[in-house]
């Protein structure tokens, strides 16, 4: 099952992707569903078993007649973060002093600011270095809530997925050492475009993730990649932090990045960045 969050006629709402195509309005089955992907996942158990039989009965309706949303544009929290997590972009950045790979999960955050809606625009305006740089990642929408998650149910915990860009400026990463404001620049999170839930994810290790700039590949990678998995991110953030259904954790970057090339690629005004992976869709956006 596919849902988004979608706006029209100036309200927003949840709804089911049916196809490149259409959508289904599921508010209009019943008047109590939640009118924001955060509602529907804080009231999922009472929810989850009657969404096949809405999607039936529920009008569809043109995707070209709406405008689709970030997934969450209001998580409870700042975005959790997890940081070199693919061997290979580890090694891409060593020139940067981003050290060697980690032996434990690197965790830090994104404001929540930086969200931004799939097919929007994203301000380079903003990082006066000049060194924005993109980061196409998989992203994990906690449901279930919990501290101390054994790494054996920790899908137990998982809402669903969806893709994130999380756009960086490499020069204010170094600059401040933390990678909070470098990471943090209004608009730099796009994401979406629909949340893939758990029940139908299957095996989520399977998925390939890749990000084209101007159509060009620049990262190809399998999430088997991952030196820390979906279950050990959310063990070791549980560990410490209370997970909150409606969190969301970005779950690391492949190689291919803009700041590994030589001289280093970043990004300007006019280019298009798609990430994408088979399962979830294409999120693209365009910087200006």
């Amino acid at each position: 099952m596919k849902l988004l969050t979608y706006s029209l006629d100036g309200s927003t709402r949840v709804g089911a992707w049916l196809d490149s195509a259409s959508i289904v309005e599921l508010s209009t089955v019943d008047g109590a569903f939640p009118d924001s992907m955060l509602g529907l996942v804080q009231e999922w158990d009472g929810w989850r078993d009657r969404l096949p039989e809405m999607i039936e009965r529920a009008p569809r309706r043109a995707l070209t007649d709406v405008r689709i949303e970030a997934p969450i544009a209001n998580p409870p929290r700042d975005i959790l973060c997890v940081g070199k997590n693919y061997a290979d972009h580890v090694n891409e950045v060593k020139a940067l002093g981003y050290g060697s790979i980690p032996s434990h999960p690197i965790v830090f955050s994104k404001a929540t600011t930086t969200i931004n809606r799939p097919d929007g625009l994203v301000d380079i305006s903003a990082d006066p270095t000049e060194t924005t740089d993109y980061e196409g990642e998989l992203a994990v929408i906690i449901g279930k809530g919990g501290r101390y998650i054994d790494e054996r149910d920790a899908r137990d915990h998982v809402f669903g997925y969806t893709l994130i860009n999380d756009v960086s400026s490499r020069d204010l990463q170094g600059r401040h050492v933390q990678w909070f404001l470098g990471k943090s620049i209004d608009g730099y999170a796009p994401m979406g475009p629909v949340v893939v839930t758990e029940e139908s994810a299957g095996n989520v290790r399977d998925w390939r993730l890749q990000t084209r700039v101007n159509g060009e590949l620049r990262q190809d990678a399998s999430i088997s990649q991952m030196i820390f998995s979906v279950p050990e991110i959310i063990a070791t953030i549980s560990r410490y932090v209370t997970l909150m259904p409606g969190d969301i954790i970005a779950t690391g970057t492949p190689s291919g990045v803009g700041a590994g090339h030589e001289p280093p690629v970043y990004l300007k005004a006019g280019d298009e960045v798609v990430v994408s992976c088979e399962a979830i869709g294409e999120l693209r956006s365009r910087f200006v």
